[in-house]
């Protein structure tokens, strides 16, 4: 028996721990939280036997590093994860508390679970197999693991701009994307960017009667709903000047590739999104959709009265959170501008219009044919037993563009999560037959590297 089979039950029961504590990097309230997930994962690194390890306390939620070293010659791996997590609201949607794992069938329950906490939790355990078993690994390691991922995560992009010489290695490798369908082996090679940005949208001094005022006044609210229908028509086209000039359209290969992969769109759309339309451009396939177009997509709008009951009130103010996806070979800061001037464009009259940045990140690909990624694929292949597909994300991962342009070096995107997961969303779950499965295939994968 394996070190890996043998210890199932202890890697269970620690997963549990970790997603016990509810370290929410969006809540100032959790910091205590914060701070115990972060010395949660110091101490798995030293248990697991990992050299220098500290955590890095910075401008924000500390880092936590490791690193072993001891295999010259051979590649090393930056291990990318986080132990931060989303907020868990609706609360009353889930069907057991957020941070009291519970397992119902083959599935994990809580908040964290695939998002990121049971995937970086994989790195640490295959890691430790090692070197509990033969105190050594095939390749040299450093762990990099981060509290503000759910939060913009600039203390970690500061430290990598600061630090390459330290954080010197030959790819990163990061598990925090998803396996197209149950059993198949997967690896991303694209992720979106993000611009996430605040639009405030301002009329009178202060709140006005709208029995009185109404007919003359302008109305924040009403002029963010305009603002934000002149950006993006009923199609889903965006209608900012210049923004789709840097689309990188996909390769005739990767659209055959798409084509092939086994894909239900009725059930995508009834049960894994439980809808009754898909949206969006009609002219594009719904997988070029959501892993190779840009979007424009509105989170919440805040203005007025919205308690119980009535207040007839026309707003001084209204705000609306919005974010844009990028593709390659898409610019956050070019983006950023082009919203800039098209809301100033198309502004009624009557209000003023301010954007505020709150983060972004670049788009990345990365070329199928590197030898990193080649290898994680005959890893993954020979654990699940099939062929390795390749996909896209639609998804964002900002430390990628941050370890390409600082570091120089490509991320292998070895994902063990399954769409229907529901990431940021109640009722988070990780299939626990992919997360032992992710272990083994993440330790192979150190053992092809180090046999190159």
């Amino acid at each position: 028996m394996s070190y890996y089979d043998a210890n199932r039950d202890r890697f269970l029961e620690g997963l549990k721990a970790f997603l016990r504590i509810p370290s929410i990097s969006t809540l100032p309230e959790h910091q205590p939280d914060i701070r115990r997930a972060a010395e949660f994962v110091r101490d798995e690194l030293q248990q697991a036997g990992l050299d220098g390890v500290e955590l890095i306390e910075g401008p924000g939620n500390p880092l936590v590093y490791g690193e072993w070293l001891g295999a010259p010659g051979k590649p090393t791996l930056l291990l990318y994860g986080h132990y931060d997590v989303q907020p868990p609201d609706p609360l009353e949607e889930w069907k057991s508390p957020p941070f009291e794992p519970e397992i119902r069938g083959d599935n994990i329950y809580a908040r964290g679970a695939c998002d990121d906490k049971g995937q970086t939790y994989i790195l640490i355990k295959a890691v430790e197999g090692f070197l509990k078993t033969e105190g050594k690994l095939p390749v040299n390691v450093r762990f990099l693991i981060e509290g503000e991922e759910e939060y913009g995560g600039k203390h970690i992009e500061a430290y990598v701009a600061s630090k390459p010489a330290r954080l010197q290695a030959d790819a990163a490798v990061i598990c925090d994307t998803e396996m197209f369908a149950p059993g198949l082996p997967t690896l991303c090679v694209g992720l979106r960017g993000i611009v996430y940005l605040e639009l405030e949208v301002r009329g009178a001094g202060h709140d006005l009667h709208s029995g009185v005022y109404g007919g003359v006044a302008p109305n924040p609210i009403q002029a963010i709903a305009e603002i934000l229908t002149a950006l993006k028509d009923r199609d889903g086209h965006i209608l900012i000047p210049g923004f789709y000039d840097r689309v990188r359209p996909p390769s005739p290969e990767e659209r055959a590739a798409w084509a092939r992969l086994p894909f239900n769109e009725e059930e995508y759309k009834s049960k894994e999104m439980e809808v009754s339309e898909l949206v969006g451009e009609p002219e594009i396939p719904v997988l070029e959709r959501v892993w190779a177009r840009p979007t424009l997509e509105v989170h919440g709008i805040r203005g007025g009265f919205t308690g119980e009951g009535a207040k007839t009130v026309i707003p001084a103010r209204a705000t609306a959170k919005i974010s844009m996806r990028l593709v390659a070979d898409q610019s956050p800061q070019e983006a950023l501008e082009q919203f800039r001037a098209a809301v100033q464009k198309v502004r009624p009259r009557g209000v003023s219009a301010e954007v505020r940045l709150i983060h972004g990140a670049a788009p990345s690909l990365v070329n199928p044919a590197n030898p990193f990624i080649q290898a994680s694929a005959k890893a993954m292949s020979e654990v699940f037993g099939k062929e390795t597909v390749y996909i896209r994300s639609g998804g964002s991962i900002p430390i990628v563009g941050a370890f390409n342009q600082h570091l120089g070096i490509p991320s292998v995107l070895m994902g063990f999560g399954l769409p229907d997961d529901n990431l940021h969303a109640p009722n988070e779950k990780f299939h626990l037959p992919n997360f032992f499965r992710g272990i083994e295939a993440m330790a192979r994968y150190f053992r092809l590297l180090g046999e190159q």
